[in-house]
């Protein structure tokens, strides 16, 4: 098969299949560092709480899921030790979800996960190779702000 007889639906499927495999890979290490129960929803919420936490709502929205589905990760990650609901000092009727030392841990080993597995990309693919792949995926995609709603655009659960 040449280049220019190459199926259009293999792309989306093989960057997919990059994207999960350097999630899978991502999972598998954070369980071997202390962290077997997260999973990639959890990655995702975690992220989208951040430093600064956030509100059910705030979180369902950056997530794509509605308040309640939201409302059930936000529970899953405060039984597992990752958030913590606090009121809001601004407005006392509203719970503010906010990162727990455990679920900090979790997203810095994330980050250095996610360095190392780009390095062994690198070792297989070369480093010159692997960063033009990232430049010409830069110039086909929007921004680096695919944002954290994937779980709503693969359509979570409970919506």
């Amino acid at each position: 098969m040449t280049a220019t007889d190459r199926p259009g639906f293999e792309l989306p499927l093989r960057l997919l299949l990059g994207f999960r495999t350097l999630v899978d890979e991502l999972n598998a290490q954070l369980a071997r560092e202390g962290h077997p129960e997260v999973r990639p929803v959890h990655g995702f919420a975690l992220q989208a709480i951040g430093p600064a936490g956030s509100t059910a709502v705030e979180l369902g929205r950056r997530l794509g899921v509605s308040k309640q589905a939201a409302g059930k990760t936000i529970d899953a990650l405060e039984r597992m030790g990752y958030v913590q609901r606090r009121d809001d000092p601004a407005d006392g009727r509203r719970k503010v979800v906010a990162l727990t030392p455990r679920g900090s841990d979790c997203l810095v080993r994330s980050a250095r996960i996610f360095d190392e597995l780009r390095g062994r990309w690198a070792d297989v693919l070369g480093e010159t190779r692997l960063r033009a792949l990232e430049d010409d995926l830069r110039r086909v995609t929007p921004g680096l702000s695919l944002g954290v709603d994937a779980p709503g655009w693969f359509g979570a659960a409970g919506d």
